[in-house]
């Protein structure tokens, strides 16, 4: 659905004069608006947007170059702090919050000429694997409706997929980018763990957290990341980059593809795993090695996680508490009253549970028999995950066990809708790079292809992604 040229090619004739960056804004806000039905967007920065391509076209003018990213319009999705407009991360308690400063990605993105012109819609506190525990809308699917565009990043994914902006950001703690990229149709790309700074984003769960965009192709996913990647003074988990993630040549015959077994078992929608099956047989035939690959106990993954990132959702969360920013109960009689009902009517449903999960495994007498086990587990992965990258360059496999469900179908059953991250998790919880790309689709609805490398070997990543593309075309 989007018609945008290249990021690279919008930068390129922007920066010759031959294309008006206040015209790219324009654009971009008119389709937000004309599309404003799929409830993607919280909230527009019209006003700075439109002074900042402005300025940027004076700039050009004087015959100055005007950045990488020049003119480009983007949306952030509303959990990053951006000046112009409200962080909400989607939830009531933060409503009225305007940030005193903005996210370490957002200022490197606009130092490189690009614009964000919008915030997109999220489950709240990225808590969510639909979009809707938003507590203020649910977005639907640009290909069908009456469907889900996945979450939590479901805003941008389908931001991108209609074609509101050549690119948006996103954040995976779980497979946040992915998921949605395969229920929406487009690429997500989920960086290594601290390639990204997470300063100025509203934290789910610090140990898996991460920033990656959403576009229509590789090329555009990697050139944003080349802008944002790299280390920062203000995130101390930060990691140092590699040299231009722009170049994505390579020879994909030169290195072994292990498909994941346990991804391919039962539990994955037949039309599903027809379309990935598909993608692996063309590979094939164009001489790619490619051999299915055992990792024992990534089954362990799912159950993991939801102990770890409750515990530290749980610990996040008890910032806002109603007395230093976002909503505060002004009826309260006393400062215990002001806790609960500020927590109370400020958080989602959604959101009680996993700091109630979280703070049961972080308890005293449970930490043991739940939190420390799930940690042991942890490093059991990692050690699991080194293992195979031995023996492969990259794994591969769906990115979700099905395609995007119904509206409400899933919502009164938690344990289903955390099901969805069962292919998604892992990559989060070792810290390795992973993307979804789209291929064939089943029935009608956008289907993603997970690949996935080392840590730290993202530019091998997105080189290999990027003939995967090329090939299933």
């Amino acid at each position: 659905m989007s018609d945008w040229p290249s990021i690279a090619d919008i930068a390129d004739q922007v920066n010759a004069g031959k294309l008006s960056a206040l015209d790219q804004v324009k654009k971009s806000l008119s389709t937000i608006e004309e599309k404003k039905d799929y409830c993607a967007i919280i909230s527009t920065l019209e006003e700075p947007a439109l002074k900042k391509a402005k300025d940027i076209d004076e700039k050009v003018s004087r015959g100055e170059k005007a950045g990488r990213l020049a003119g480009v319009p983007f949306i952030a999705k509303d959990n990053f702090l951006v000046f112009g407009a409200e962080t909400t991360a989607a939830s009531n308690i933060l409503q009225g919050f305007n940030p005193p400063y903005q996210s370490s990605a957002i200022n490197k993105l606009e130092s490189e000429g690009a614009i964000c012109v919008a915030k997109s819609n999220l489950d709240a506190f990225a808590h969510g694997t639909s979009t809707e525990n938003s507590d203020f809308f649910v977005t639907k699917n640009p290909v069908d409706k009456e469907r889900v565009p996945g979450g939590s990043s479901g805003g941008s994914a389908a931001a991108v997929t209609l074609g509101m902006a050549p690119f948006a950001l996103g954040t995976d703690t779980g497979g946040s980018i992915r998921q949605p990229a395969s229920f929406c149709g487009c690429v997500g790309y989920k960086p290594s763990y601290g390639l990204v700074s997470r300063s100025g984003v509203v934290a789910m769960a610090s140990s898996t957290d991460v920033i990656g965009p959403l576009s229509t192709n590789v090329s555009d996913a990697a050139l944003v990341l080349d802008v944002m990647g790299g280390q920062d003074p203000l995130d101390s988990t930060t990691i140092a980059r590699e040299d231009n993630y722009t170049d994505l040549s390579l020879d994909l015959k030169t290195k072994k593809i292990g498909v994941i077994k346990e991804y391919m078992d039962e539990g994955l929608e037949e039309g599903v795993k027809s379309s990935v099956n598909q993608a692996i047989e063309k590979l094939k035939s164009a001489g790619v090695e490619v051999n299915e690959i055992s990792i024992p106990d990534i089954s362990l993954a799912l159950a993991s996680y939801y102990i770890i990132c409750p515990a530290e959702v749980s610990s996040n969360l008890a910032r806002y508490d109603g007395q230093r920013f976002g909503y505060s109960y002004k009826e309260a009689k006393d400062l215990e009253e002001s806790y609960k009902m500020s927590r109370g009517r400020g958080f989602g449903k959604e959101a009680k549970r996993r700091i109630m999960i979280g703070t049961y495994v972080l308890s005293s007498g449970y930490y043991e028999a739940y939190y420390n086990r799930a940690q042991i587990v942890r490093t059991k992965l990692i050690n699991e995950f080194t293992d195979a990258f031995k023996k492969v360059d990259l794994l591969l496999g769906p990115v979700a066990p099905t395609t995007a469900f119904k509206i409400g179908e899933n919502i009164n059953n938690p344990l289903k809708m955390y099901l969805c991250d069962i292919m998604t998790v892992a990559a989060n919880m070792v810290g390795n790079p992973s993307i979804s790309l789209p291929i064939q689709p089943a029935d009608g609805l956008p289907v993603g292809l997970q690949l996935m490398a080392n840590s730290a070997q993202d530019k091998m990543l997105l080189s290999a992604a990027k003939q995967v593309e090329e090939l299933l075309k």
